[in-house]
């Protein structure tokens, strides 16, 4: 497991896979919460000791911070100092670009790695990746492959598996040796997120905290799906948080540390040595 702000994009590019799963709307505290009462034992396994790392988003909603993430804005460590990115389109005057960032001369992520010979997939879930309207087409538009149904959206109670398996397939289907670049935006803990918990009427923070637990159990299928492939850099976090009511505030698209602090997890999955692999 590589520490956060240790791993050198700018060397991995082109000799591993990189996969941004983003878990949209989910808050800090929820993923904290569900990591301590043990609802999350995959991510469990992929965190470090130290758990979720808090970071602030650069966008309140998704269609802002995704823009932002495809352009190597990810969230910024809640610290002070300046935080050196994994990747960052090449601009004059960049204090977030150091020896270990992957910069590139396009615009996009998709663009840049799709130009090195990556395919690119989007796995969508919430509506600003539903290609049946406009502004739903702007951001799978970036990917050679793109997929989205209503049963990868917020009202399926099973998303997050069939996200998985979507995912999964198109994994699959790549040639041996081809890199990929794939964005997964998981639906399940965006709101409604309240048909997760029996009896709830109205989305909260423990709704949200079992609709992530649904998220962990499909989870496997994606790493299942990864490992053979070789190594992969791995990106899970939330695209911003929401209120359930915090100071009277619900939702998001708003500036409230609920929603501009979320949850980040930066890791190398490393393919095992097989014995016979040994010189």
């Amino acid at each position: 497991m590589t520490p956060p702000g240790r791993i050198a994009a700018r060397e991995l590019i082109g000799r591993c896979d990189v996969v941004l799963v983003t878990l949209d709307s989910l808050r800090l505290d929820v993923a904290r919460a569900a990591l301590a009462a043990g609802q999350t034992p995959t991510l469990a396994g992929l965190l470090p000791p130290s758990g979720w790392e808090e970071r602030h988003t650069p966008g309140s909603f998704t269609y802002a911070a995704h823009h932002a993430f495809l352009s190597g804005f990810l969230p910024t460590p809640a610290r002070p100092g300046r935080h050196p990115r994994l990747f960052a389109a090449q601009f004059a005057g960049s204090g977030s670009t150091a020896a270990q960032t992957f910069v590139f001369e396009q615009a996009t992520l998709p663009e840049a790695l799709a130009a090195r010979g990556y395919h690119t997939v989007c796995v969508g879930g919430v509506g600003f990746f539903n290609p049946q309207t406009a502004l739903g087409g702007v951001l799978p538009a970036l990917f050679a492959e793109r997929h989205w149904t209503p049963a990868l959206g917020t009202e399926n109670p099973g998303s997050a598996a069939r996200q998985m398996e979507v995912a999964a397939a198109a994994l699959a289907a790549l040639p041996a040796g081809k890199r990929v670049f794939m964005l997964l935006n998981v639906a399940a803990t965006h709101t409604p997120t309240h048909f997760y918990l029996p009896g709830a009427r109205r989305d909260s923070v423990e709704t949200q905290r079992a609709a992530l637990a649904s998220v962990d159990a499909a989870l496997p299928r994606l790493l299942a799906a990864l490992r053979p492939r070789g190594n992969t850099l791995l990106i899970v976090c939330a695209d911003h948080g929401t209120c359930f009511g915090d100071d009277g505030y619900w939702g998001h698209r708003i500036a409230h540390p609920a929603v501009w602090t979320v949850p980040y997890l930066e890791t190398l999955l490393l393919q095992p040595v097989l014995m016979g692999d040994q010189p």
